[in-house]
Formats: C-alpha cells, sequence, structure tokens
C-alpha cells in the first residue's frame, strides 16, 4: 500500500509542478497554492506513519488535483468547456450556461472526496464510534466549508477589489457562498449516507 501512495503522491507532485509552469495568474495561482500545502501535509505525513485508508488517501489526492488546476486558472477561467468541446465529448452548443462552474463541483468534490478523510480522523485519532464519527465527518465538512468563504469574505475586505474578485470567483452572484456551501453539504451527505448504508448491510 505504500508504494501505492507513493506514486499517487507524486503523481500529484508533478501534476502540481505543470500547473504551475508559466502561471497565468501568478499571484493569484501562489495564494490558492496556501491550499496546496495544506493538503500535502497529511499525504506525506502519512508516508511515514501509516494508517490512513487508501480511499481517505485518493480522495485527498484527488481534490488536490482538481485544486491545483483550479489554481492555475484561479477557478473561474478553468476551460473545461473548451476540453470537453474538443475531445469530443459534447458539442459547441452543448453548454449555454455562460458562468464557469468549475468552482461550484470542487466545492462539491469538497464533500464528497474529503469525507472519508475527515471520517478517519474522527475515528481513528479522536476515537469515535462509527457511527458518531460519520455525523462528525459531516458536521465538520459544514464548518470547513463556511470557514472557507468566511475566509474568502475577510480576503474581499482588504485585497485590491478586483484581485478579491479574482481569487473569490462569484462571477457576479451574490449568492455564491450559500451554493458553495450547499454543494459541500450535499456532497458530504450522499457520503454519509453511503457510509451509513454500507455499515447497515455489513453488519
Amino acid at each position: 500500500m505504500k508504494k501505492a501512495k507513493t506514486a499517487l503522491l507524486a503523481a500529484f507532485l508533478v501534476i502540481t509542478a505543470i500547473t504551475s509552469i508559466h502561471p497565468i495568474y501568478p499571484q493569484e495561482q501562489m495564494l490558492q497554492h496556501a491550499g496546496t500545502l495544506l493538503l500535502l501535509v497529511p499525504l506525506v505525513y502519512d508516508l511515514f506513519r501509516g494508517g490512513m485508508p487508501m480511499s481517505a488517501y485518493i480522495g485527498l489526492v484527488l481534490f488536490g488535483v482538481l485544486h491545483v488546476i483550479g489554481a492555475r486558472y484561479i477557478y473561474s477561467y478553468v476551460p473545461y468547456k473548451e476540453w470537453f468541446t474538443s475531445l469530443g465529448i459534447v458539442d459547441s452548443g452543448y453548454f449555454q450556461d455562460p458562468r464557469n462552474h468549475y468552482d461550484r463541483f470542487v466545492h462539491l468534490c469538497f464533500g464528497l472526496l474529503l469525507f472519508p478523510y475527515v471520517k478517519y480522523i474522527c475515528q481513528n485519532w479522536l476515537g469515535q464510534k462509527a457511527i458518531l464519527a460519520i455525523f462528525m465527518a459531516w458536521l465538520i465538512i459544514q464548518a470547513g466549508s463556511l470557514l472557507y468563504e468566511l475566509f474568502e469574505w475577510m480576503l474581499s475586505n482588504i485585497m485590491d477589489p478586483q484581485d478579491a474578485e479574482n481569487y473569490n470567483g462569484q462571477q457576479g452572484d451574490m449568492f455564491d457562498a450559500q451554493k458553495d456551501m450547499a454543494l459541500a453539504m450535499l456532497g458530504s451527505t450522499f457520503m454519509a449516507l453511503v457510509y451509513l448504508i454500507r455499515r447497515l448491510f455489513h453488519r
């Protein structure tokens, strides 16, 4: 398992390096990579101490990959529409909404992909019973989503208005923060139900 985790971490680092070549938005990308460093801490730590389930490790790596891609394009300008069109997955007229929804997708994945890791922390580090760990992981995801939106709000008060808009990626939506938190809640609720149902049928 350690070899697999090492390979996943190496792939993550390579992707991070590639997305950092000739940055399009250097200042904003560096700020976004503060989150990348936070994700690297548990990934590197687990290589030396072990114990993290593979599902949690994969979730952290996948979320990290989504994040560094978003960081390169400061989320608001990720050209996923062009990628899907050029690959022939959809035709050019498929995407009617002018808004870039990549950030919304990542907020959904915040709940989906980080849930296994947070549950692992609650159960193995805090010693909580399985059911309580699932519930606490769900609550922590909501708290984390809220704290991130508060962090964005604080940045918007101290940064240049255009820089704040570039970082926050509201794209003119006054309810952007609420929608982001709702998507994180949706993702974590789905994962909580998956864990509960799996526990119910594996008794």
